[in-house]
C-alpha cells in the first residue's frame, strides 16, 4: 500500500497490518479524558469556589432587597385621605415608624425605619403635629418631619384684657398642656398678640412667649419715645398706655386719647378715668357684665381710683398692646383735656370744660334715645307675641 509523498514522515514504523472494510469503518475509541490534577481537587479551592458562588447569590438577592425597599420607600403610600400624625416629644425613629404602620400611613415600618436612617444621617424627626397627604410616601413624610413644618395652632391674647382673664383662656385653651404657675406675672407684663404654637406646647411655654415679647416692644417703645414726656420709667407708660387701651379699641384716636392724659398730667390734674375705677372695684377679674358703675363708685376711694387719686394708679390695669403703648410714648400734640363717648363707638374731645359738659349733654340725650328705641322694640315684641294664636292642644277642636 503506498502512501503520498508527503506522507511518509508519518508512516508507522513497523509492518501495516490489513483490516478489513468493516474495521475500517468502525469509530476510534476516544481518548479518556484528562485526570484532574491535585490542584483542582484541593478541597481550598473546592471552598474558593463555593464562597465565591454564595457571594453572587447574596449580592443578587441584597440587589433585589435594595430594589424592592427603595421603591416602597419612594412610592406612593396606603392613606387615602390627608390625616394628621402627631410625633411626641423624645419618641424615638422606631416608635414613630410604629406608630405610623399602626395609623395605616406606610406600609412597613421596617422599611420606613431603615430608609429615613438613610435620608437623616445625623439629623433627626422633629417633635409636631404634621398635616401627611394622602398618598405621601415614606420618604416625603420623612422630609416633613425632618423640616418641623408641623400644624401650627393661633391663641390670641386681645388688648385690654388682664393677666387673670389671661390666665383663664390658657386654661380653657385644648391645644396647649401642662398647668400654669400659682403665682401670676405682674400686671401689663404680657404682650396681646397672637402667638403660633404646636399641639402638645405647655401653657406655660405660650405665656414665657408673651412675657419676652412685652419686655422687648417696651424697649423699642421706650427707645423712641417723645423726650418731653412726664413719664419717668417704662413702668409708667405702660401703666398709662392699660388706661388708653381700655378708654377707647380705636386705633385712630389712641393717640389723642394719649395727648388727653398726657395734658392732664403735666397740669397737674387728676385722669379721671372710668376703668381705673373698675379695675380698684373688681381687679383682674373685671366688672360683671351686669353690674353698672354707681355714682358712689365714682367717690370710693381706692388705690386705682384716679377720680381720687393724683397721677397715676400704682400698676397697670390690663395688658395693653403695642399700639397703645406707641401712642403714650409719641402722643398727637393737642390742648384737649377732656373726651366723652361721641354715640358713633368713638368720642368727643373738648378744650374746655364749657365745652365738654356740652359733649356730655349730647352724649346723654343720645343714651336717652337709644333707651327709649330699645324700650319701645321691647314692648312691640311682647305685644306681637301676646296677639299671635294659641296652637291648638291634643284635645282641640280642630282635632
Amino acid at each position: 500500500m503506498f502512501g503520498r509523498a508527503g506522507d511518509q514522515n508519518n508512516a508507522p514504523s513497523g509492518p501495516i497490518i490489513p483490516v478489513s472494510p468493516s474495521q475500517a469503518l468502525k469509530p476510534e475509541k476516544a481518548p479518556p479524558p484528562p485526570k484532574r490534577s491535585r490542584r483542582a481537587r484541593n478541597q481550598v479551592v473546592v471552598f474558593l469556589n463555593f464562597i465565591l458562588s454564595l457571594v453572587i447569590f447574596v449580592a443578587v438577592i441584597a440587589v433585589g432587597v435594595f430594589w424592592y425597599g427603595k421603591t416602597e420607600f419612594e412610592g406612593r403610600g396606603p392613606l387615602d385621605r390627608t390625616t394628621n400624625y402627631m410625633v411626641r416629644e423624645g419618641a424615638g425613629l422606631n416608635q414613630i415608624a410604629a406608630g405610623l404602620e399602626r395609623q395605616g400611613i406606610v406600609t412597613n415600618q421596617r422599611i420606613f425605619s431603615i430608609g429615613a436612617k438613610g435620608v437623616l444621617g445625623d439629623d433627626t424627626l422633629k417633635a409636631g403635629e404634621y398635616e401627611i397627604k394622602a398618598g405621601a410616601s415614606m420618604l416625603e413624610i420623612v422630609e416633613l418631619m425632618q423640616s418641623g413644618k408641623s400644624i401650627l395652632h393661633s391663641f390670641t391674647v386681645p388688648e385690654g384684657q388682664t393677666v387673670q382673664q389671661v390666665f383663664d383662656r390658657l386654661r380653657s385653651d385644648e391645644m396647649l398642656v401642662g398647668d400654669l404657675p400659682e403665682d401670676m406675672p405682674a400686671e401689663g407684663a404680657l404682650l396681646p398678640e397672637t402667638y403660633k404654637f404646636s399641639r402638645g406646647t405647655t401653657r406655660a411655654d405660650i405665656l414665657d412667649q408673651m412675657i419676652k415679647a412685652q419686655t422687648r416692644a417696651l424697649e423699642q417703645v421706650w427707645a423712641r419715645r417723645a423726650p418731653d414726656l412726664p413719664l419717668e420709667t417704662p413702668e409708667e407708660l405702660v401703666i398709662l398706655a392699660s388706661i388708653v387701651e381700655k378708654e377707647t379699641a380705636r386705633a385712630d384716636e389712641r393717640p389723642r386719647v394719649a395727648s388727653v392724659f398726657i395734658n392732664r398730667l403735666n397740669k397737674g390734674m387728676r385722669l379721671q378715668s372710668d376703668p381705673t375705677i373698675i379695675y380698684g372695684l373688681f381687679g383682674g377679674a373685671g366688672k360683671p357684665s351686669d353690674r353698672p358703675i354707681y355714682k358712689s363708685d365714682i367717690e370710693k376711694p381706692t388705690a386705682y381710683n384716679t377720680y381720687v387719686i393724683n397721677g397715676l394708679p400704682p400698676t397697670p390695669i390690663a395688658n395693653p398692646g403695642r399700639e397703645a403703648m406707641e401712642a403714650v410714648a409719641n402722643p398727637s400734640r393737642t390742648d384737649d383735656f377732656y373726651f366723652v363717648a361721641d354715640g358713633t363707638g368713638g368720642h368727643a374731645f373738648a378744650q374746655t370744660l364749657d365745652e365738654h359738659n356740652s359733649n356730655v349733654a349730647r352724649w346723654r340725650r343720645i343714651e336717652a334715645e337709644r333707651e327709649k328705641a330699645l324700650a319701645a322694640e321691647k314692648a312691640a315684641a311682647e305685644a306681637a307675641a301676646a296677639n299671635q294664636p294659641a296652637e291648638a292642644g291634643a284635645g282641640g277642636e280642630n282635632n
